[in-house]
């Protein structure tokens, strides 16, 4: 028995077939009727400049409808369609079924013609969609403000016409590993939502050497989710313990092998809800669908870590504090290149932690924060005795505050810059104790590193041959010294509460900021859903 997807595979066979009928049926001479069909693509795509533009430049030709590669191009084009779903599109916007009513019924040039630019439009959302996302992510959330690498429209109607059908239509998806493991992924989490999920949920916390129903719900939707092998055991025992530190490894989580509350969520979070991260994972993938850099610096913020990325490899690793979740703290995603380190920086402070945070304490106390140089317009360090603060608003306070190098300085002993308007570096810290933290969103949007220098002398291992010795003897002068990168590195600042591995199990991750609910909200607004596959 043909599946539904054959049997419309089929369809667009028989349909595609019988435009060669429309062609020939029409009751003028064969060099009237192409003049007609140009005439009427021209009216009919005369409301959108770019497909307007694309026609114009062959001459008003129609590429979709037709005989031989246009009905092979045509063709492809709703194989496409069909199968959008399997890549978390909104498949019900391309409305495959209305398009192909409006081919089946074109029985004039002008028809033809309007059936022509209609799968043009069509072909360009999908296209868009597939390759640079559904979302524009600054309407989701001010603060994802990744410039997408949007192509132009045209561009799309010119390659597929030169190009291969079906091989097109492969390329026009993101082409990196992460794609197409989180492809892979989504198949598999639908098959589990049609098997009706991974059993009975954990009815609450358990600690190794329980016994009882609950460690044996435990441990089947532990099996069901690959973290243990088949066992009849109802004992909370060491493979058990083994399997919830894999887990929580893989989670995010502290791996004490505990089944504690935290643990027990993660482990009743749904195959759908879990699905729907891995959706917005492969949209956020298409926002980002570039060439990252061979060596390139990438922070999950989710995942509150800093890595080293060299040919698709990971070669350095850090964890990291992010912005607080709270008013203006949150870190914006975004990338931009690194052009230097400071080592012993200057903390500058910001102006916004100046008038909110620092003037109300020197009003209250003029000698408040005296780690802290009070600095005017021209640069001159002025005594705190020589000011009333009082008399200053937010607005009106006409200095600034820096912290000189130190060891207790804001921003440690190394700050790494990239420069942006957002005002967000990498950098060391002395609040070294949050780093032993599970969720580390403390800091006002920059990203603290656990281990700075080891972070600075795998950047400077490219251009220095002790990049430790070179580093220390900067360090040592205690004074605020700029250290160019040779070589730029790009910096990836990310938020991904579902990513892969080459190896072992989908890693996810909670939504600290809500931004993945908030996308999610909105595909579904657009028309993704979450499908169930039976068998």
């Amino acid at each position: 028995m043909l599946s539904l997807l054959a049997k419309k595979l089929v369809r667009v066979q028989l349909f595609v077939a019988a435009l060669a009928i429309v062609f020939s049926g029409l009751a003028v001479p064969a060099h009237a009727q192409s003049a007609a069909i140009k005439q009427a693509i021209a009216e009919a795509s005369a409301s959108d400049d770019d497909i307007a533009a694309y026609y114009r430049q062959t001459d008003f030709d129609p590429i979709w409808i037709g005989r031989g590669k246009n009905a092979r191009r045509l063709q492809a084009l709703f194989e496409a369609l069909e199968t959008s779903g399997n890549h978390g599109l909104p498949t019900s916007a391309y409305d495959a079924d209305g398009l192909r009513a409006v081919i089946s019924s074109a029985k004039t040039a002008r028809e033809v013609g309007y059936a022509e630019v209609k799968v043009s439009e069509t072909f360009l959302r999908y296209a868009q969609d597939l390759q640079t996302g559904v979302l524009v992510p600054r309407r989701i959330d001010s603060l994802i403000v990744r410039e997408i690498p949007y192509r132009a429209r045209v561009s799309y109607l010119t390659a597929v016409e030169k190009s291969s059908p079906r091989g097109f239509f492969r390329a026009l998806a993101p082409q990196t590993q992460e794609y197409n493991r989180l492809f892979g992924v989504k198949a598999d989490l639908e098959r589990q939502v049609g098997m009706g999920d991974w059993g009975q949920k954990v009815p609450g916390a358990l600690k190794p050497g329980a016994s009882g129903n609950s460690v044996a719900i435990l441990r089947n939707r532990l099996q069901a989710m690959g973290y243990m092998e088949r066992s009849a055991s109802a004992t909370y025992d060491a493979k058990m313990q083994q399997a919830v530190q894999i887990f929580q490894r893989d989670h995010g989580l502290t791996e004490d092998g505990v089944a504690g509350p935290a643990t027990v969520d993660e482990i009743n979070k749904s195959a759908a809800e879990r699905l729907a991260s891995v959706i917005v994972a492969m949209e956020r993938e298409r926002w980002l669908n570039k060439e990252r850099g061979a060596r390139h610096v990438l922070v999950n913020l989710t995942d509150f870590t800093a890595k080293i990325i060299d040919h698709d490899k990971v070669t350095f690793e850090t964890r990291s504090v992010v912005g607080a979740n709270t008013g203006d703290r949150r870190t914006p995603e975004f990338s931009d290149v690194m052009e230097h380190m400071v080592i012993n920086p200057t903390w500058n402070v910001p102006r916004s932690i100046t008038v909110k945070e620092y003037l109300p304490m020197l009003q209250k106390n003029p000698n408040a924060v005296g780690h802290l140089n009070l600095i005017d317009s021209r640069g001159r360090v002025v005594p705190r005795s020589a000011v009333n603060f009082a008399q200053y608003s937010g607005k009106t306070f006409p200095f600034a505050l820096k912290e000189p190098p130190s060891q207790g300085n804001a921003l440690g002993l190394v700050k790494f810059m990239f420069p942006n308007p957002y005002n967000i570096y990498l950098h060391d810290t002395p609040a070294k104790s949050l780093f032993g933290r599970e969720v580390r969103a403390y800091s006002h949007g920059c990203v603290r590193l656990h281990k700075p220098f080891d972070f600075a002398y795998a950047l400077l291992a490219k251009q220095e041959s002790d990049p430790q010795g070179y580093f220390q003897s900067i360090l040592n002068t205690r004074r605020e010294t700029t250290v160019p990168l040779k070589e730029p590195v790009p910096v990836h600042i990310i938020y991904r509460t579902a990513f892969t591995s080459a190896k072992g199990h989908v890693q996810y991750r909670r939504d600290v900021y809500g931004r993945d609910a908030a996308i999610w909200q909105a595909l579904q607004q657009r028309g993704v859903v979450l499908r169930a596959i039976q068998g």
